[in-house]
């Protein structure tokens, strides 16, 4: 566990956090939230002690381990299994068989672990890179961006791992839903201090909007009464018999509060530009086939038509070929095999992973936007720059000085400024903060074109898929679904064959192991735990429709009441009669929420009994 009070860090005049505070306790799973440029990075150094912070206190126990996973991938030795055995402690530095047996627990085979690293894919890499913080045995695990080029099935893998993860953990990654299904509590720095909640990201940008409202209304009416009280005086003070009030004002006055008004903090605010054409399809795929290898096809017969605005979404584990479709259909590769032909009046936009290299790196931001498209003027280009957060003399920097988020938020201001009706969008979201990303996926959900998109982000696949192009296996197949359905109705292999299999041999063996007594008898114990499980939940729902029944009843009686005493016109009953309505309009809000909450929960634990009986039954068939 470990206790942060009244931390203070800066570089010269640029404060990152201010008097900051908060707890790390057991067993919490922590999302590190903040924009980027915030410190959430230096705030992981200065708890590991690579950094050193202002003023404040870091209270950490003796003896407790923390273990720092990096954002950056780096490989010295010549095997997995050297470079697994670089984490182990000083006293266990041949301790190579403890390294054997969390690589093999990640999927390593005992060929790999004498395979250089630099072999492995980005997923495999991010695994070795674990097992050399897990060989030390950490109280904490610190995770800087774990996802970053990860394919969906390893960025599955990794969720799985850290919810079963038995001790604490913080981390920071832009992908809000792979947040969400790890943490127990959000971190976040906000406006230079910490906020920390029980719950996920939604549940904490929730509570940041509602402080902020809050504090802008009491801001607002301390303004207010200040003013009041200060005409009061300047008015009242020559009246002798007013000293006293006067007096007392004057004292209220001088123990006011001043509040600031909150700063504007700058966020991604933008739409695509999109140029409307007539036509069904923007394009066609027909008969693709491409390889880079003789007899070893990447996409092999593909043939597919994508209408004027639909939302398709290339998925599949890295190295099998998404990015080399989506530049076949940009030009940027040429065809082996087929055709793809366009609508006559396309105009494409492509967003693509080294699509960075393409900038001017002696230009500057406003210049490369200016040159981006004919019809730009300098002010179209300024405006663009504000959008992508370069104000002011901002937009003046130089290409070359810019980050890899920088870069590609430029990437972005080029595609905003030209007008457009097909997206081509190849992993955008990498180097974006979740603000940025929450940006992206409203200005791709607003665009009226055509978007055609390679990603391993799962808010974004549930938010926008309407079809998808899925690489599993060997094959490559056309789903015409959106992302949930095609969990629901295919499924990624590997999670069919591997996770679930494993865990589906574990509960067979086990069961195997009673005999058909022992299960009956198990039977019966599961179903009793079940009623008195789910009895509660039950009595809530129960409960809370009778609530609404009879809440609506009485809101019946009294509308029928306010027909009569608005006929009658009584004020006074009218008035009453209001504040009993929304009285009551409110309690059926409340327990609809509540009955929403009890009837989740119910489901959610039926259905794990419902699952656990149904393999008794199969075993006593």
């Amino acid at each position: 566990m470990i206790n942060i009070e009244n931390l203070t860090k800066s570089y010269g005049s640029q404060v990152l956090f201010e008097n900051i505070s908060f707890k790390v306790n057991s067993q919490e799973r922590i999302g590190l939230v903040g924009r980027n440029g915030h410190g959430k990075t230096t705030l992981f150094r200065i708890i590991t002690g690579e950094e050193i912070y202002d003023s404040g206190t870091i209270s950490i126990p003796k003896r407790y381990r923390i273990g720092y996973l990096p954002q950056q991938l780096g490989f010295t030795e010549d095997t997995v299994l050297k470079e697994g055995m670089k984490g182990l402690p000083e006293s266990e530095k041949d301790h190579c068989w403890k390294v054997e047996k969390i690589l093999a627990g990640l999927g390593f085979s005992a060929e790999d672990m004498q395979c250089p690293p630099g072999q492995f894919s980005g997923g495999f890499q991010v695994r070795l890179n674990l097992v050399k913080v897990l060989v030390s045995e950490p109280d904490l695990l610190l995770l800087d961006e774990p996802t970053n080029y990860l394919d969906i099935m390893s960025i599955r893998w990794i969720e799985g791992f850290l919810n079963s993860w038995p001790r604490e953990l913080i981390l920071i990654s832009h992908d809000r839903s792979f947040v969400d299904k790890v943490v127990t509590h959000t971190v976040g720095i906000h406006r230079k201090k910490v906020r920390k909640i029980t719950g996920d990201t939604g549940k904490y940008y929730s509570q940041i909007a509602l402080d902020e409202e809050i504090y802008e209304k009491t801001r607002v009416n301390d303004q207010r009464r200040e003013k009041e009280i200060t005409q009061f005086v300047t008015r009242f003070r020559a009246k002798a018999r007013l000293a006293t009030m006067v007096q007392s004002r004057i004292k209220t006055l001088e123990k006011m509060d001043r509040q600031d008004k909150l700063e504007r903090i700058k966020a991604l605010d933008y739409s695509f530009r999109c140029v409307p054409y007539a036509g069904k399809n923007a394009l066609s795929i027909r008969n693709v086939t491409f390889s880079y290898e003789p007899d070893q096809p990447v996409i092999d017969n593909l043939s597919m038509s994508i209408g004027n605005r639909d939302r398709v979404c290339i998925i599949g584990k890295n190295g099998k070929g998404k990015t080399t479709l989506l530049k076949l259909i940009a030009g940027m590769l040429p065809l082996q095999e087929g055709e793809i032909v366009f609508n006559p009046n396309i105009k494409m936009g492509v967003f693509e992973q080294t699509n960075v290299e393409t900038l001017d790196r002696n230009r500057t931001i406003e210049d490369e936007i200016l040159y981006s498209h004919e019809d730009v003027d300098r002010q179209q280009a300024r405006n663009v720059c504000g959008a992508m957060m370069f104000e002011g003399d901002a937009a003046l920097k130089k290409i070359q000085v810019l980050s890899g988020g920088e870069k590609s938020r430029v990437m972005l201001g080029k595609l905003l400024i030209t007008p457009l009706n097909l997206l081509l969008l190849d992993e955008p979201t990498n180097h974006f903060d979740m603000e940025s990303c929450d940006a992206l996926l409203a200005a791709i959900d607003n665009f009226d074109g055509t978007v055609i998109m390679v990603t391993h982000n799962e808010m974004f696949l549930q938010a926008i898929a309407e079809r998808l192009i899925v690489f599993q296996g060997s094959r490559i197949d056309v789903f015409e679904g959106n992302y949930q359905q095609f969990l629901e109705k295919c499924g990624w292999e590997e999670e069919i064959t591997d996770t679930r299999s494993r865990e589906k041999a574990a509960d067979q063996t086990e069961t195997m192991k009673l005999s058909r007594k022992e299960m009956r008898r198990r039977r019966s114990e599961i179903i009793g735990e079940r009623s008195r499980i789910l009895k509660p939940f039950g009595q809530r729902i129960e409960k809370a429709e009778k609530g609404i029944e009879a809440s609506e009843e009485k809101l019946d009686k009294l509308n029928a009441a306010m027909v009569e005493a608005s006929q009658a016109q009584d004020g006074k009953k009218i008035a009453s009669l209001s504040r009993d309505m929304h009285r009551y309009q409110a309690d059926i809000e409340r327990l609809f929420d509540e009955l929403e909450k009890s009837t989740e929960l119910y489901e959610t634990e039926k259905k794990q009994y419902d699952v656990l009986l149904d393999q008794l039954d199969r075993e006593l068939e």
